[in-house]
């Protein structure tokens, strides 16, 4: 899958880069956290993380067989998305590690297709930019049992 990749000129000094870097969650993000209130206000219960299933996605709902990722658009490489830019500096390891990551994420859904399961990802600029909107779409997605959905800029797309 080709994916454009955008350089960006760092602004900061390495030590300040470092820090920053460091200080990135992967649980409990400020976008995860957006959703699972919204869900949560909307009567929808989930598991956080559950490490029993592939990928152990951000929420899930047993009893509908439906798991949701919430991917921040730089880490995951969200096609055309102006958040997923690529450092100018050490491009082959940013390259290696965005590589990774994608591989982690097809191989995540295909294993909870395997299962049964049906998957939802969630962009971080979705959320920036029309957070209801998502909000609305997860929620009739969790209900009605639809095949898997990709919630990005344009609302659904994939």
């Amino acid at each position: 899958m080709a994916r454009e990749i955008v350089a960006m000129i760092d602004v900061v000094d390495a030590a300040t880069r470092s820090r920053m870097m460091s200080g990135i969650k992967s649980k409990n993000t400020g976008p995860e956290l957006l959703v699972r209130r919204a869900l949560h206000r909307a009567g929808l219960r989930y598991r956080l993380h559950n490490k029993g299933l592939p990928g152990a996605p951000d929420l899930t709902f047993a009893g509908r067989r439906a798991a949701i990722f919430i991917h921040g658009c730089f880490w995951h490489r969200h096609r055309s998305c102006r958040y997923a830019t690529m450092p100018a500096t050490r491009p082959d390891f940013w390259r290696a590690k965005f590589e990774a990551n994608l591989a982690r994420d097809e191989r995540a859904a295909a294993e909870l297709h395997a299962l049964g399961w049906r998957v939802a990802t969630v962009w971080e600029c979705a959320l920036r930019d029309r957070p209801a909107a998502v909000f609305e779409q997860l929620q009739l997605w969790v209900n009605d049992g639809s095949d898997d959905i990709e919630i990005g800029m344009s609302i659904t797309e994939g």
